[in-house]
């Protein structure tokens, strides 16, 4: 049968197309390590105006959680996804094309919209698309998009700028965001019966959904105590993720170890291939399972034994320290589980900004941790350089590692407190 005539298949091709956007993302979210030294030449600007061009996107990204799930309820992935795919694409020329500092920003907030649609976007594809017991599997597997993109965003990336040059790097992701694009309003549509296909076996049609709907929604989600619970868990183990592997995991090695940046690179490396690996695999089990708190939980459990290492210890083996890398990116299939849980508490009308909401406390999680950590360092700052970081004390890291193990402990509190919930409204339920 033809792939695009067969709903089992056509669902796979749309869905390849929406997580190659997902990659180019998570390309543009973590690039700006790769590219610091040539933005900080080419736009003659300080390490406080690099951190406000990298968060731009973060911000941006985290603000629109909420209004992307209600586009995505009412206009689906098909416009939506291929919206955010051009959109992302359009920054990213105005990126490589930009002059000075403020067109940068600018710019880099613009990728940061368009890519703030993408993540709904699929979720609330694979909700009308897939059975409800492969939806964490597929959340996982587009989770671990996320760590590939991760991965191209390090060595292959600076490849890259060091035989092309930055802007043609850039340039070059925003051809291939067209052309997902594009793919993306070629085979994605909201449903097999908007596609003109048979139903799937046991995926039942989603309805439309008005906007008046969905503000019911909002209001709802936000009066809903296990709505809270699950954005705190996302808001403390995603913005961990982001902050260690995607920022202040390198500067701890070179000035506590005394490596390299290159070879400190290669620890959260090992993250982001635990971000690969991770989210898949977490979900997949969570689906087998046939449970969604119980695998968290454990999972957080052990997220937060791992980060206690370095507060603890202060200066653990290296090896110790590779695991630990490993063990935080790996935990963001953990962290992911909490949408497929808030998805399956709400109606499928419901399922993007449901979704969506809890996401965007992730992204902010991204926004104010490493922020914290580094008001906790300042405080123990040397003013001694090493390979280009800034010199902090052993103690110093201890106390800023010290406050993500903090953050995801509460992350364990609070879906130990939902799963404990659930049970009581379970037994209340067999009772009534």
């Amino acid at each position: 049968m033809n792939p695009l005539s067969d709903p089992t298949k056509r669902r796979w091709l749309a869905w390849g197309a929406l997580a190659f956007v997902f990659l180019l993302v998570n390309v543009h979210r973590l690039s700006t390590a790769v590219l610091s030294e040539r933005l900080t030449d080419d736009f003659s600007i300080t390490a406080a105006q690099l951190g406000t061009l990298h968060a731009s996107f973060f911000v941006i990204y985290a603000a629109i959680q909420i209004p992307t799930g209600a586009m995505a309820d009412r206009y689906g992935p098909r416009y939506v996804g291929a919206g955010g795919a051009f959109t992302l694409s359009v920054g990213a020329i105005g990126f490589t094309a930009s002059g000075g500092y403020l067109a940068a920003l600018l710019s880099r907030a613009l990728i940061g919209l368009g890519s703030g649609v993408v993540f709904i976007s699929i979720l609330r594809f694979c909700a009308n698309w897939y059975r409800t017991d492969e939806f964490a599997t597929m959340t996982g597997l587009t989770a671990g998009m996320a760590g590939l993109g991760a991965i191209i965003a390090t060595t292959p990336m600076a490849v890259s700028v060091e035989w092309f040059g930055w802007r043609s790097t850039v340039f070059a992701l925003a051809l291939l965001g067209f052309l997902a694009g594009g793919a993306v309003f070629v085979f994605a549509r909201s449903s097999p019966a908007d596609a003109g296909l048979d139903p799937i076996a046991n995926v039942p049609e989603q309805p439309s959904v008005t906007f008046a709907e969905t503000l019911g929604y909002v209001r709802e989600l936000l009066g809903d105590l296990d709505q809270w619970l699950l954005s705190i868990v996302f808001f403390s183990s995603m913005g961990t993720v982001l902050t260690i592997i995607g920022l202040w995991g390198v500067p701890y090695l070179v000035v506590v170890y005394g490596l390299d940046v290159t070879t400190a690179s290669y620890y959260t490396l090992l993250g982001s291939i635990g971000i690969l690996i991770g989210g898949p695999a977490t979900g997949w089990i969570s689906d087998r399972l046939g449970r969604r708190h119980v695998p968290q939980i454990v999972g957080l459990g052990v997220f937060a034994i791992a980060l206690s290492v370095v507060p603890i210890f202060g200066r653990p083996p290296l090896f110790v320290v590779a695991i630990v890398y490993f063990v935080v990116g790996g935990s963001l299939g953990v962290a992911i589980l909490s949408l497929p849980i808030v998805k399956e508490k709400y109606p499928a009308e419901a399922s993007g900004v449901a979704t969506a909401t809890v996401n965007g406390a992730g992204f902010f999680g991204g926004t104010l941790l490493p922020a914290a950590m580094g008001v906790a360092l300042d405080r123990y700052r040397t003013g001694d350089v090493v390979a280009g970081t800034a010199v902090y004390t052993e103690f110093g890291y201890r106390v800023a590692f010290g406050i993500t193990a903090a953050a995801v402990g509460i992350a364990f509190l609070s879906s130990s407190w939902l799963y404990v919930r659930e049970r009581r409204g379970a037994r209340g339920r067999s009772v009534g």
